[in-house]
């Protein structure tokens, strides 16, 4: 019974609950994938496909005229 009081005063005083603090810790990888999905710089994996201008093809100043 002492050590659920002083388990109690020390969570009042010294911060957050495990479960808080594994929700906090969840709901911050989550938004971290969300983010991480939607970036549109290349994910640095050779074989996915580029997108934008550094993948375009390119042209010489030569040309065929």
């Amino acid at each position: 019974a002492e050590k659920g009081r002083l388990a109690e005063q020390n969570r009042t005083l010294h911060g957050r609950s495990k479960a808080d603090r594994e929700r906090d810790r969840l709901i911050a990888d989550k938004a971290e994938k969300f983010v991480a999905g939607h970036r549109r710089e290349a994910s640095g994996d050779p074989d996915s496909p580029g997108i934008g201008p550094k993948s375009a093809p390119r042209f010489s100043d030569k040309s065929d005229a």
